[in-house]
């Protein structure tokens, strides 16, 4: 059984859990009822004043790499991230593989004005109001472990909440799915989530099939400028970083310099 096939038993097992605990109807109400949502799409639609953008993540772990940064602190990586010139935040909400937490986006979205991506396995319908409930303004939704069905659904379902929507594409079978889908926002994740292998020339590829008005966002590998430069190059000019910039003892600065330099005037 592969990692990916795995996260996925546990998502199931979890929304049984969860909704033992947390009655869906209570988190429709919650989710339904609130207006605080911060504009994740139009935060990327554009280059930003550097000629990119950059996703800052917040990670406590991954199964590959285990724990990334001892002791992390959601606010103060937040801030840093903000002051370093991060366009939007994306938070690992998942326990058991990456070892964070719905607290953990809440507290981070508290600290710093940035739109939000709740990142998880998302697989339910239970799953979205969950995160309108939390406070995410995007969710992601990773095209590999759904239905077409459910991803127009939960798709649809997170729109009507006020949520927009990162959906996670790998190869052309994905991109298909999203693209009849009516997909705006594609990330293209440079990891298969099979092997855990990177190759950061999967999004500058898969961003020329991308159709008129489909931003991609590329994720995964991102090591340095030359990586956004080379991606800048292809189009592509929306950034999801985390490793890169958790492991880092200055943060704050490691994004601002995979930002490109302001024109000379």
């Amino acid at each position: 059984m592969d990692i990916l096939t795995r996260i996925v038993a546990r998502k199931k097992e979890e929304i049984e859990e969860a909704s033992r605990r947390e009655p869906l109807e209570k988190l429709r109400e919650t989710a339904t009822h609130r207006h605080d949502q911060r504009p994740f799409y139009d935060a990327l639609k554009q280059p930003g004043p550097r000629g990119a953008n950059i996703i800052a993540e917040i990670k406590r772990a991954s199964p590959s790499k285990g724990p990334l940064r001892i002791n992390l602190d959601p606010a103060d990586l937040a801030r840093a991230y903000a002051a370093g010139g991060a366009a939007a935040l994306s938070v690992l909400t998942d326990r058991d593989f990456f070892q964070g937490s719905p607290e953990d986006l809440m507290v981070a979205r508290h600290a710093v004005p940035l739109p939000v991506l709740r990142k998880d396995f998302l697989i339910s319908d239970y799953q979205i109001y969950e995160s309108g409930a939390m406070g995410a303004d995007a969710v992601l939704l990773i095209c590999r472990i759904l239905s077409r069905r459910q991803l127009t659904d939960m798709l649809a379902l997170s729109r009507s909440l006020g949520m927009d929507a990162l959906i996670e594409i790998h190869t052309l079978e994905d991109l298909e799915m999203a693209q009849t889908c009516g997909a705006r926002l594609i990330g293209i994740n440079n990891r298969n989530l099979a092997t855990f292998e990177t190759d950061i020339r999967t999004a500058m590829v898969m961003a020329q099939r991308l159709s008129a008005g489909q931003i991609p966002v590329a994720a995964s590998g991102i090591a340095g400028i030359e990586d956004v430069e080379a991606n800048l190059a292809q189009g592509v000019f929306n950034f999801l970083i985390g490793e890169n910039l958790v492991r880092s003892d200055n943060p704050s600065d490691r994004l601002a310099s995979l930002l490109p330099l302001p024109p000379a005037p």
